[in-house]
């Protein structure tokens, strides 16, 4: 993938990543009960306003779940930091690590240097937040190179329950060419 912005409406790439309490996940393949993904990548344990964006999405989880969403949360961090962030949250979503420099880029993400974040471990991805839909495309895409600028949880939710609620396949916004 060279750009998210260009891969809308198309097959999400493949990356696997551990999760915290064991196995691996694939940042596109929703659990059985669910047919759509949300990836949420955020930039790790040093950022204060990921561990509150985080808190958001622990709950508006129920929302998610309900409309046929499973959740993943995704960072650079190691296992022990992400462990260590997570402790604060306790989520109900599993939570990947070691998301590596290449794999931000086949995201299209923004990625900042230790300059630019205070106790990392090294580059980390800015944020980004991936909805892949039942036919394992990308239907909505926001990524942002500040920790401050992301959706409103709550307004995604209104936005995929009015998507979710239409009859027939509503189009990938932005698809024309």
């Amino acid at each position: 993938m060279t750009s998210p912005k260009s891969a809308v409406g198309k097959a999400f790439p493949t990356i696997d990543l551990p999760v915290l309490g064991g196995n691996t996940r694939s940042l596109s393949t929703p659990r059985d009960a669910y047919d759509w993904m949300l990836t949420v990548v955020y930039r790790g344990k040093h950022c204060p306003l990921c561990t509150t964006y985080l808190q958001d999405l622990s709950s508006a989880l129920p929302d998610l779940n309900a409309l046929g969403i499973d959740v993943l949360a995704v960072s650079a961090d190691s296992a022990e930091r992400s462990s260590a962030q997570m402790q604060e949250i306790s989520p109900a979503f599993d939570v990947g690590y070691g998301l590596s420099v290449a794999q931000m880029q086949t995201l299209g993400l923004y990625i900042s240097g230790p300059r630019n974040g205070m106790d990392v471990e090294g580059p980390f991805a800015e944020p980004g937040l991936f909805i892949i839909n039942d036919q394992d495309a990308l239907q909505i895409v926001d990524i942002s190179n500040v920790p401050f600028a992301r959706p409103s949880l709550t307004s995604l939710v209104k936005g995929i329950r009015f998507l979710r609620g239409l009859s027939g396949d509503f189009p990938v916004n932005g698809t024309h060419a």
